[in-house]
């Protein structure tokens, strides 16, 4: 008997070797690509001759070997991870420019970011760094933010307490300590804690690359759980593990103020994804230099060199299956005509619910397999976005390179449920969560780029319902009712805003809303969400992050971006590797690692 357990036990090693490692397919991060910087590009027609790149027949390139539907970077980043492998890659965006959430426009003179607004673990020798150098040959530049990088602030007017969040993890604890004398021994829990289930993630990726079967038997055994920290604590809410930690109400708000980041009231968050948020800031916070699309910019000619291509205003409408239900291609929409492009490989970075609801036949869409998937998952809340532009240079706003989480009080369940479960009139005059920065005083280009002038933007929630009677108005000219609306959230927000930031009061020249219908039309989003799938406690069962993965029920049909893995740039960018990884047989976050390491010699090296 004991024969047997050890001859299983080896077998089971065995394969999970094999899938960990994974078989030597070709490795795009084999060739250390990174070239000496360049010149910055600021001429908006230069950039836009890469960024807005418009859908013909005739641009399309012949024999490709991949089709990605959506250009986040998500999209963007298993192109390039082709391409640098040699395969020729297409990439259709619906919008009028490359980039999804790493999009920029411009309004009366001021630029502004749409979803970049900060990212973490970016030191020089980190993986996310190596991953993102490689993906623009280290032509995109990092700018640190300032120490501290958040200010949460707890109250209103009159009895405002604001708590600075320090970079690194000694100095994080210990200005948490200064500001909450008495509460040390929580707050080093906390941050053991956090760092203990952040560091099990490893286990999610290797669900999505391990044999289903395999899979499935370690999810049902519970051996994944015994396994991964991070999926012990998966069902955990943040709410639940903070209220153990201590009895002081504006900590327990300062540790849970990062939920703003994913958009689940901590009642509901899994403390899993906090504590991956905790550590992927706790050494520090960059924005890309050159505002966020330079993100795009720099991956596109990567994908052109190998033949590929990323056109814009290109919709794709559905999928091209053949008799066997295998995609072969996808169809574009070019007026009232269908263009078809074929190719052997679809991958989809346009969510789960589009790709499955809206890009696939009817009759393909009520295969068991894919409504399985579709049952474990929800919409996620709807992003509210405010953009800002002030006269007047940062030094003069007293705008600096940092982010504020401003709530009214420190009793955070209570106010952002009364405010989704309220009624829009209501809920539009009292804003519970404002995440507010300014991306301009962020990046040290802007003086020469913008000069004189100022943005700040602002990002909370909102739900979808709230707007949803105009989502098919047009989007320049929406009714009276709407414009009215979404003045009200503007009005309320601005308050708070100018209460932080009482320069900018009496000299701003421009300011507009984004709301959840905004979100849908620009950014393809089916409910106006902008981390796609509902990052609640049901989005880490340890189930459906065996089940859903870059392999579709359709053969030849793969996914990638958030939905794939987790929420953000990060995530985004993970959910890629993971598809990367498939798709090339390799484990290429393994490869992304190794790559750290030799960066770390190489830099040590350098240096003795």
């Amino acid at each position: 008997m004991w024969i047997a357990v050890v001859l299983i036990s080896l077998a089971l090693v065995a394969i999970l070797f094999k899938y960990v490692v994974g078989t030597p397919g070709p490795n795009p991060f084999g060739i250390d690509t990174r070239e000496p910087l360049k010149p910055m590009v600021f001429d908006r027609k230069l950039k836009n001759k890469v960024l807005k790149q418009g859908f013909l027949a005739s641009k399309i390139p012949q024999d490709l070997d991949a089709i990605v539907v959506g250009s986040g970077i998500g999209g963007l980043a298993i192109a390039v991870l082709l391409a640098k492998v040699g395969k020729k890659v297409l990439v259709l965006e619906q919008h009028d420019r490359a980039g999804g959430c790493c999009h920029t426009f411009t309004e009366q003179g001021f630029e502004f970011d749409v979803g970049i607004h900060y990212i973490g673990e970016l030191l020089d020798h980190k993986p996310l760094r190596c991953v993102i150098d490689q993906l623009t040959n280290g032509q995109l530049q990092w700018v640190p933010l300032d120490n501290p990088y958040d200010k949460v602030i707890l109250g209103p007017p009159e009895n405002r307490r604001i708590y600075p969040i320090y970079s690194g993890r000694k100095r994080y604890m210990d200005e948490l300590k200064k500001c909450f004398p008495g509460e040390e021994k929580a707050i080093d829990e906390y941050v053991r804690l956090s760092k203990k289930v952040g560091n099990g993630v490893w286990f999610m990726v290797l669900l999505k690359l391990l044999p289903i079967p395999l899979a499935k038997f370690l999810v049902h055994t519970g051996l994944a759980k015994c396994l991964s920290t991070f999926f012990r604590y998966a069902s955990r809410s943040l709410t639940d593990v903070v209220n153990e930690l201590t009895q002081n109400k504006d900590l327990r708000a300062v540790m849970c103020y990062i939920f703003g980041t994913y958009g689940k009231m901590p009642k509901e968050a899994s403390f899993s994804m906090h504590s991956l948020l905790v550590c992927h800031y706790m050494n520090g916070a960059w924005f890309p230099k050159g505002g966020a699309s330079e993100i795009a910019y720099h991956m596109i000619p990567i994908i052109e060199k190998a033949g590929g291509a990323v056109l814009v205003r290109a919709p794709v409408n559905r999928i091209l299956l053949n008799d066997a239900k295998e995609a072969i291609g996808v169809s574009v929409l070019k007026g009232q005509e269908e263009v078809h492009v074929h190719a052997p490989i679809v991958i989809s970075d346009a969510g789960i619910f589009n790709t499955y609801q809206h890009l696939l036949p009817k009759d393909v869409q009520t295969m068991p397999a894919i409504q399985k998937q579709l049952s474990m998952v929800q919409h996620g809340d709807g992003g509210l976005s405010i953009f800002i532009g002030v006269d007047g240079t940062k030094e003069e706003l007293d705008l600096k390179a940092d982010n504020f989480f401003i709530f009214p009080e420190n009793n955070l369940d209570e106010l952002i449920e009364g405010y989704m479960k309220g009624n829009r009139e209501e809920s539009s005059k009292s804003v519970p969560l404002i995440f507010v920065a300014s991306p301009s005083a962020k990046d040290p280009t802007w003086p020469e780029r913008k000069p004189g002038k100022s943005t700040v933007t602002v990002v909370s929630f909102a739900n979808y319902e709230w707007f949803e009677e105009w989502k098919d108005d047009k989007v320049t000219n929406r009714s009276t009712d709407y414009k009215e609306l979404k003045q009200a959230f503007i009005n309320n927000i601005l308050e708070a805003v100018t209460e932080i930031f009482p320069k900018i009061k009496d000299r701003i020249e421009y300011v507009d809303a984004g709301t959840p219908i905004t979100n849908q039309h620009y950014i393809g989003a089916p409910k106006g969400e902008i981390y796609g799938v509902d990052h609640g406690i049901p989005r880490f069962n340890i189930e459906l992050n065996a089940i859903i993965r870059p392999q579709t029920p359709i053969k030849n049909l793969f996914l990638t971006g958030q939905d794939m893995m987790l929420c953000g740039f990060a995530g985004a960018l993970a959910g890629a590797l993971t598809c990367g990884s498939v798709i090339l047989n390799r484990n290429l976050h393994l490869d992304s690692i190794g790559l750290a390491r030799k960066v770390k010699n190489c830099n040590k090296k350098k240096n003795e």
